[in-house]
């Protein structure tokens, strides 16, 4: 495997961990955001409840994002596949 093609196939793993990870990522982003204006506009400065909800919400995410992130995830392994098969 030559210089180029190595650094395709870390391209191509670095871009398929991005796309699994971003449905959680952006759960944990809005979750976060919504947390913090409700703890801004109440007055509240509890750290349990940034960390409660954003770990139920990621979690809810995870099970139903599965599905897609197993797609994902295996088209990368076939993509890898053929190329150790193609030589």
């Amino acid at each position: 495997m030559t210089g180029p093609e190595t650094l395709d196939v870390a391209r191509d793993a670095i871009w398929t961990m991005v796309v699994v990870s971003s449905p959680m990522m952006a759960v944990g982003l809005v979750v976060g955001i919504v947390v913090s204006l409700f703890q801004a506009l109440t007055q509240i400065q509890e750290q349990t409840l940034v960390a409660v909800p954003k770990i139920l919400a990621i979690f809810v995410t995870l099970l139903l994002a599965l599905p897609f992130m197993a797609d994902q995830l295996s088209a990368h392994m076939m993509r890898i596949s053929s190329r150790i098969i193609g030589g």
